[in-house]
């Protein structure tokens, strides 16, 4: 792999140069790192849509598209994420490498002078952001958030979260709350933006053929001085007592999912072999979930699972027939059983550390999902890199994924279901 990561102390936030000329476009990344809370949650969700609407010099969002258009087809996206208890806010912006384009000097400090006016020159009126921007944002918002109930996998996941770790912070919703909008006036959130640029946990990566731009310089004058945060540690909880929560809406396919808690998380010993797990289990179709819950007793519309890395939980989503609630529920706990007994072929195990590692090849050839992976790290605080996670998948043994398999516990059973249908006695 020819991607070398260096790691800087700034005043007030942690560089990340990562060079590699595998691509022809310079990718930066500003990842703004704070605890969910349900006070701000709302706000830090609507600042990506008001922000990317003008500056105080490009005012409006077709002034600043164009500026971006002027810039070689510069792309800006600007977006919240929750990894654990941790809530994000990522500025990006995709470049080409003037290096590869004739006669152009000074592409990146062009790329960098805009992202400062984005943060620090936002389009206000008074002590707030523009409060037409701020109105028609949160209209937007509130139709995201709308969007969401129609989503039945994704309400199913939400609400099951939302019930599984009712007292953790991690249960709260990275969209936002519609009750939350009206409330948020243009200078509460102008305030709260302040506080993000001052106050969070700030890692900026830049990634790309970088070696010869004189990088280190030019994006140190992007970030106003400033304290560096800590990052604040996620709670792991244990199974206190499994429950099943049934719930009905206007639907004709049910959504029966299950949580489940590994305790397992990026900077563990196990976590290669909870990947190696996940992936026998239900990670990929030729899984235990998608052959025996789907292929083989056609039960499923879509059976699969996926692992949280930071607050050390596991997935399971499945799309049944009302009717079918029982039945399917016992056939992926039989999975999960068997995989506890070791009962899968060595072939198999083989193949799923191979599409593993592809996987994660595969995540490392986006410039994106490269930036996501080294990020990945900062929030568990951890020494292992990348290249080393794909090593250790290598080698993980049988008995380490029977391990896994044993410290992995269902926490919470969740049936959404057609009003119609009479659910099965849990």
């Amino acid at each position: 792999m020819d991607t070398l990561e260096k790691v800087i102390p700034k005043n007030g936030f942690d560089l990340h140069l990562l060079h590699t000329k595998k691509f022809k476009t310079i990718h930066l990344s500003m990842k703004f790192t704070t605890k969910l809370t349900r006070e701000n949650v709302t706000k830090r969700a609507l600042l990506p849509y008001v922000l990317q609407q003008g500056t105080a010099n490009l005012p409006t969002a077709t002034k600043l598209r164009q500026r971006l258009d002027e810039l070689y087809g510069t792309v800006l996206a600007v977006d919240t994420s929750k990894k654990g208890e941790h809530h994000i806010l990522t500025v990006r912006l995709e470049l080409a490498n003037e290096q590869y384009i004739a006669g152009e000097q000074n592409l990146l400090d062009k790329g960098i002078h805009f992202l400062k006016e984005l943060l620090y020159q936002p389009k206000l009126e008074g002590q707030g952001f523009d409060p037409k921007i701020v109105e028609r944002e949160k209209a937007t918002l509130q139709s995201k958030i709308e969007a969401l109930k129609e989503d039945k996998m994704t309400l199913a996941n939400t609400r099951m979260i939302e019930e599984m770790c009712k007292d953790e912070a991690y249960h709260l919703r990275v969209t936002g709350y519609e009750e939350d909008l009206s409330a948020i006036s243009p200078e509460d959130l102008y305030q709260y933006f302040q506080e993000i640029l001052t106050e969070d946990h700030l890692d900026m990566f830049v990634l790309g053929d970088i070696e010869e731009l004189a990088v280190e310089g030019k994006v140190e004058e992007l970030v106003i001085p400033r304290q560096q945060a800590a990052i604040t540690n996620t709670t792991l909880n244990t199974v206190e007592e499994q429950q099943t929560i049934v719930e009905y809406d206007d639907i004709s396919q049910a959504k029966l999912h299950f949580g489940y808690r590994t305790n397992i998380t990026y900077n563990d010993a196990e976590y290669p072999a909870l990947h190696v797990f996940n992936g026998l289990f239900g990670g990929f179709p030729s899984s235990k979930l998608f052959l025996n819950v789907r292929e083989k007793n056609s039960l499923a519309y879509y059976a699969a699972s996926r692992i949280e890395s930071h607050k050390g939980l596991m997935f399971v989503f499945s799309g049944i027939a009302p009717g079918q609630y029982q039945r399917a529920k016992d056939i992926i706990l039989e999975q999960m059983e068997d995989m506890r007994q070791g009962n899968f072929t060595d072939d198999a195990l083989h193949e799923t550390i191979e599409m593993t590692i592809n996987q994660l090849r595969e995540t490392l050839d986006s410039p994106q999902g490269m930036i996501e992976l080294h990020y990945q790290r900062v929030l568990a605080q951890s020494t292992l890199s990348p290249e080393q996670l794909l090593e250790n998948v290598q080698h993980v043994t049988r008995e380490q994924v029977i391990e896994v398999a044993n410290q992995v516990q269902l926490d919470t059973t969740y049936l959404l279901t057609s009003k119609e249908a009479k659910a099965d006695e849990a």
